[in-house]
This record gives structure tokens, C-alpha cells and sequence, in this order.
């Protein structure tokens, strides 16, 4: 989940007819990777086409959030709570479902070192990225979360594209906080007088890296795979864990929930609403695979 970060000057783009421009070439460098893809998929390379359709469910999820964030007038503590725990509990879910037993099958003991490593270097990216960020002019909010979709789109290229038997399930329960995101970030850059358009960047970021990271094959070598999907499943599980929607102090939960006069009897209250959502998020995930495998 992201930290709340305050801007110290607002962030400044040259704008096209009322939009960013990096925001824009964004969502046109999209287009042009969906073309390209799309004529791979026409030489025989149909698989391709799971990455463009989670890409742009990932871009749709986060641009509808945009303008939500951005209008609102009033926050929905329960809401965004429920968001929130939606979307980790699908994503815990579907890592450990359809990716870490990949890894063990390939090898049971470097599988699990790169499951390690991946959570490990998942919050070193995340603490030191959160860092690099105070030494720039851009609003710290939209850089991290641009980095953030960069990296997620290029490991689901990756696992895609070295497992073409994957359905879209997985792909859909790792980009499902988008929306969310999309829409807390959005609120906290009109806040702090930023451009929430901005966000047109990382909406577009999954399919960026995915799409070329779907034709990279991984060596035929059993140990250099059991690391690759087992840091995979342990970024996605890093990252479903910083999505939990812990309601404590310097969180999102915290700061839509301090707007009332009844703060800390709402805290303890959406304590039992985050884990009731998780609980739903990775059943849904559950009861899609047993509908599916059926």
C-alpha cells in the first residue's frame, strides 16, 4: 500500500489539451506494443495475447480510478478497505496457487530461495525506491507507483511468456489492485495539488514491460527457472502483503478514517472488515479455479 507522501512544490508537465504529455506517449507507447503484439500473435504466437488483455485491464482498472480519486469529495473508510483486502487476498491467493507450485516442481529447495529472495529485494526495492524518490523534482507519489507497475508488468511478461498453459486468472488477481491504487493515489495527488493524470504513466506501465518481457525464454536449465518463478511468486507475495489494508497509524485506512470524530472505534471496526476481505479476495480467486478445473 502506498505511504502517504506530501509534495513539496506541485509537479509541473507540459500538458496535451488538458493531459501530461508523459502521460500521453505513455498510453501511445501502449498502442504500438498492443500493434506489434497483435501481429506476433497473427504469425502463431496467440499467447501473447493473455499479457495484452491483462495489460489493458490493468490500464482501464487504474485510468477509471483517475478521475474517482480525483472528484472525490468525501472517502469511504469501509470501501477502501475492502478494496484494499480484495485485492491482496486474490493476489496471495493466486501466487501461491499457480506460481510457487511451479517453482517447487522445478526444484523444491532453489524454488524456495527464490521465493525468499524475491520478498527480500521486493522491500529492499520498495524502502530504497522510497528513498531515491525525495531526490527528485517529481511528486514521490506517481514515481513509486510507476516503478512499481513497470516491475509487475515485466515478471507477468516473463511468467507468461515461459508459461503459455497459465489462464488469465492469475493475471487478472495480480493487477486487480490497480483500481484501488489508482484511485487512493489520484486522491492524495489532488490533495496535494499535483496532476492526478499523471497516473496515465503507471496505468500504462504494466503493459510497457510486459509485453516485450513476454518473449523473453528462459534458459532450459531446471535450477535457473525454479529461481525465476520463485522470485516471481515472491515479489507478487511481497507486494500482496504491502496491500493489506492494515488500519493503523500513517496509512491510507488511518487517514480516511481520522476525517471522523469517532476514529478509533472506526479503526477497530474496519480491523474485522480487512480481514473479512481478505478472506472473500482469496475465495474468489478459489471458487474461479474450482469453476475453471471443473
Amino acid at each position: 500500500m502506498l505511504t502517504r507522501m506530501g509534495t513539496t512544490e506541485s509537479t509541473r508537465f507540459t500538458t496535451l489539451r488538458g493531459l501530461p504529455t508523459v502521460g500521453v506517449t505513455a498510453v501511445l507507447a501502449l498502442v504500438a506494443f498492443t500493434a506489434w503484439a497483435m501481429t506476433a500473435a497473427a504469425d502463431g504466437n496467440e499467447d501473447i495475447l493473455k499479457v495484452v488483455g491483462i495489460a489493458w485491464i490493468a490500464f482501464a482498472a487504474m485510468t477509471v480510478a483517475i478521475p474517482l480519486g480525483a472528484r472525490a469529495s468525501q472517502t469511504h473508510a469501509h470501501g477502501l478497505v475492502w478494496a484494499y483486502g480484495l485485492a491482496a487476498g486474490a493476489m496471495v491467493t493466486s501466487a501461491a496457487v499457480f506460481i510457487l507450485p511451479q517453482a517447487f516442481g522445478l526444484h523444491p529447495k532453489w524454488g524456495g530461495f527464490g521465493v525468499a529472495a524475491g520478498i527480500v529485494l521486493g522491500f529492499a526495492a520498495h524502502t530504497v525506491g522510497h528513498r531515491l524518490t525525495h531526490e527528485t523534482s517529481f511528486d514521490h507519489t506517481s514515481l513509486e507507483i510507476t516503478a512499481h507497475a513497470l516491475a509487475a508488468g515485466a515478471i507477468i511478461g516473463i511468467v507468461y511468456g515461459n508459461m503459455p498453459e497459465l489462464g488469465a486468472l492469475l493475471g487478472l488477481a495480480i493487477v486487480s489492485h490497480k483500481g484501488p491504487a489508482g484511485y487512493a493515489a489520484a486522491r492524495r495527488l489532488r490533495s496535494d495539488d499535483g496532476d492526478p493524470w499523471i497516473l496515465l504513466v503507471p496505468a500504462a506501465g504494466v503493459g510497457l514491460t510486459a509485453i516485450p518481457a513476454s518473449i523473453v525464454a528462459l534458459p532450459s536449465n531446471v535450477i535457473v527457472n525454479a529461481l525465476v518463478f520463485g522470485f516471481a511468486g515472491g515479489v507478487f507475495l511481497h507486494v500482496a502483503m504491502d496491500f493489506f489494508p492494515t488500519c493503523e497509524i500513517g496509512g491510507d485506512v488511518y487517514d480516511v478514517a481520522n476525517t471522523t470524530d469517532h476514529a478509533h472505534e472506526l479503526l477497530d471496526e474496519l480491523r474485522l472488515h480487512a480481514v473479512g476481505s481478505t478472506i472473500v479476495g482469496g475465495l474468489v480467486v478459489f471458487l474461479a479455479w474450482y469453476g475453471l478445473a471443473t
